[in-house]
């Protein structure tokens, strides 16, 4: 009851930056000493200091929850490896598949329970020795608040409490610690600028204190291979190599206990199903899942989200050409070998494996691939049979994050489904690349649009990049519309010298209906505002085509839009040029709620923006979460591209700082209501068209002028009038 009250706390809590409370309440005491506490309950403790403004206690607590929470991961990682190794740990023979049958039917019952049995009991006792009474057991921790872990958010409020506590060069390692994990949190991105501007803190301090070391040794033997220092990137290389298997192991050990499962509540909640060995199996595919799962999450690195594709086989490569540059052919061959465990039919592997042992004159039995890489493989190989057994006899999921499993261990009703999801991998080495797909929803785009980006790879949904929509031409066109209707003093809506959004930037914006107007004085060509008409239909056209092929769209606004960075006022600049929103609803960031209620504009369903340029500094349009913090994508801006949305509350976005340049784009917004269509687009098109014909008038009278240089005057006037179609006529003799 305890542990739920406390958890229910959590919940509570302001986030960092809330009013501090004047008196602190009761707060848990450590022990120096003693075993360690539940990290869930430190880190309650931790927050509700933090909270009260207790600032040391905090910071205290703050950190014994992270050491508990390390004590617990070494502890399961080595009682796992103890009890291992203990004698008679291994499963009998009969269980593991021997020739020697078992005499009667579940022979193997008691086999298997009684070394569960020992097994358990070796765990327990040993989890007590190193944890204290109760063992693992006292340490379970909901779902929730073990991704907070993950996303280090501890550090958010250790770095704040540091600040307070005056301690700045703590408050910077910390501060950096989050951030590196965290890369798009936008208020840590405006925090660390400011760190990095105070004097007081010394360089060294901006360190992380969480990635493992591992992926530094990588990056360096990376770096020091490319300057052709093979013998200093060796060292660098096996340390990378050694430390990710490393990093598996202890990702792997955590899968056993009961951190990796859901808290009482919840089990209580969803209840049991089946009996002893469906319970049996279902915790132990969970296990081999997470297992597997260890592989994607020690080659992610932190603050990405997807994992470097083929980590271990490309750590190998660069391993056995690293010892080939040395003249080490002996451990070339035995790295060269771990790669053909991998992929046995990689050609560039075989022929540097022939290349090798050409050098060494002759066939070395002594020669092998690496010890640890093959118990890797043999280990993995045999969790992957049993997950695709359960997969195809259970019902269960799994989702194979390695490309090398060979094609034999996947049952035959289940390749074509897994080779296709493989296929839509998105790694992070390989960007997305373009699609240019002639139909979407049975719609047809127009020629020669792609699509560069859809929902999944903008982590979002509703969501689309699409290229193509403009000509450099036509972007030309309608930059020199809004430069000549800017130089008039048309700013519609907009007259003031400074952004709305901003005071360090000049916001320009032109409608449809003004260009028209400017057209028709003269001051701006009229090809640019009938341009600028043609396009936003276009982009109309192409985005219900997209979207919403089975209920017509209509404009409801247009907007050429200008964003120019004031010169002299870019230096340590830390807004935005259009802080994050949505557009048809009142976001609130705290609750993570959207209101869509007036004032907003509740009837636009689909949003736009077309870019007609990219030649300035800044200026990316991004996504984020609900919490208006952390970013899901980005945008760069380019002549004719196309970013899409619907405008509701699922597409929180902003544009970063324009710090040099002009930005230029035309901003539309759609909506299935005909009522909220935008009315000025059709005078606009009404008048350019009398614009049009008055033109052609004036061209006939001018040939008929040419045609007789010396006409009577006309005796008779000119009127516009409608035939019996509605369809204006020319012209119409009045006598």
């Amino acid at each position: 009851m305890l542990r739920l009250l406390r958890l229910l706390l959590l919940l509570l809590l302001p986030p960092p930056g809330s009013p501090e409370p004047s008196e602190p309440p009761g707060l848990a005491q450590l022990s120096p000493g003693a075993p360690p506490q539940a990290p869930d309950l430190l880190y309650a403790d931790g927050l509700r200091a933090y909270s009260a403004g207790a600032w040391a206690p905090a910071v205290a607590l703050l950190r014994e929850a992270l050491r508990s929470r390390e004590v617990l991961g070494r502890a399961r990682q080595d009682c796992g490896a103890s009890c291992a190794a203990e004698p008679g740990a291994a499963l009998p023979a009969q269980i593991l598949g021997a020739p020697q049958p078992v005499s009667g039917p579940g022979a193997w019952e008691p086999l298997l329970l009684r070394a569960t049995l020992r097994r358990a009991e070796c765990l327990t006792q040993c989890a007590a020795g190193r944890l204290g009474p109760g063992g693992a057991a006292r340490f379970r921790v909901v779902s929730a608040l073990r991704d907070a872990f993950r996303r280090r958010e501890p550090y958010n409020y250790l770095q704040r409490a540091y600040y307070q506590l005056k301690k700045l060069d703590l408050a910077a390692s910390a501060a950096h610690t989050f951030f590196v994990a965290n890369p798009t949190h936008l208020q840590m991105r405006e925090d660390m600028a400011k760190y990095r501007r105070m004097s007081a803190i010394r360089p060294q301090s901006f360190q992380d204190l969480v990635t493992p070391l591992y992926w530094a040794a990588y990056d360096t033997g990376l770096e020091l291979l490319k300057q052709q220092e093979a013998a200093l990137a060796l060292p660098k290389l096996e340390e990378a190599l050694q430390g990710s298997l490393a990093q598996m192991e202890s990702c792997r050990a955590g899968c056993e206990g009961p951190e990796e499962h859901q808290g009482a509540e919840e089990e209580e909640e969803k209840g049991t199903q089946g009996g002893l060995y469906e319970a049996i199996a279902g915790h132990w595919i969970r296990v081999l899942q997470c297992r597997q799962h260890c592989v994607a999450e020690t080659a992610t690195r932190p603050g990405r989200s997807f994992p470097v594709r083929d980590f271990l086989p490309s750590q190998l490569r660069r391993l056995h050409e690293a010892y080939a540059q040395v003249g080490n052919v002996s451990q070339a061959v035995e790295n060269v070998l771990s790669v053909l465990l991998f992929y046995p039919e990689d050609e560039a592997a075989k022929r540097a494996l022939n290349q090798y042992q050409t050098q060494l004159g002759e066939l070395r039995p002594d020669l092998g691939p690496r010890e640890d890489v093959q118990r890797f493989i043999l280990r993995s190989l045999g969790e992957k049979r049993q997950l695709y057994y359960a997969m195809e006899h259970l019902g269960t999921s799994f989702k194979d994050p390695d490309s090398w499993t060979p094609e034999a261990f996947i049952p035959k009703a289940l390749r074509e489904k897994l080779r296709e999801d493989q296929e839509k991998k998105p790694w992070d080495s390989e960007p997305p690349q373009q699609k240019p797909p002639t139909y979407w929803k049975d719609a047809l785009l127009l020629e020669g649009v792609t699509l560069t980006q859809d929902a999944q790879q903008l982590n979002g949904s509703e969501r689309a990049v699409l290229d193509g929509l403009l000509t450099p031409a036509e972007c030309g066109l309608l930059l020199q519309l809004a430069k000549d209707a800017a130089e008039a003093g048309a700013r519609s809506g907009y007259r003031g010298r400074r952004s709305p959004h901003s005071p360090h930037e000049r916001f320009e914006g032109l409608t449809v209906l003004k260009a028209a107007q400017l057209a028709r004085a003269g001051t701006v060509g009229r090809p640019g505002a009938k341009l600028l008409l043609e396009v936003s239909e276009r982009v109309r056209t192409l985005t219900q085509a997209y979207f919403s092929p089975e209920r017509p769209l209509h404009l409801s606004f247009t907007h050429l839009v200008c964003r120019s960075a004031i010169e002299g006022e870019q230096e340590q600049r830390m807004d935005l040029s259009h802080p994050v929103h949505a557009d048809n609803c009142f976001l609130d960031p705290d609750t993570g709620e959207c209101w869509r209620e007036p004032p907003a504009y509740t009837y636009r369903d689909y949003s736009g923006l077309l870019y007609l340029n990219d030649d300035f500094k800044g200026g990316d349009l991004f996504f984020t979460q609900p919490n208006a913090l952390t970013v899901t994508a980005q945008v760069r801006p380019r002549c004719g591209r196309l970013v899409a949305f619907s405008s509701g509350g699922e597409n929180p976005h902003g544009v970063w700082a324009v710090t040099r340049g002009r930005r230029c784009a035309l901003a539309l917004w759609h909506t299935w209501a005909p009522e909220h269509r935008e009315q000025e687009w059709t005078e606009a098109k009404e008048l350019l068209r009398e614009e049009e014909e008055e033109e052609e008038e004036n061209e006939e009278e001018e040939e008929i002028l040419s045609r007789d240089p010396s006409p009577e005057p006309p005796s008779h006037k000119l009127q516009r009038v409608q035939d019996k179609a509605g369809k204006p006529l020319r012209v119409r003799e009045e006598l």
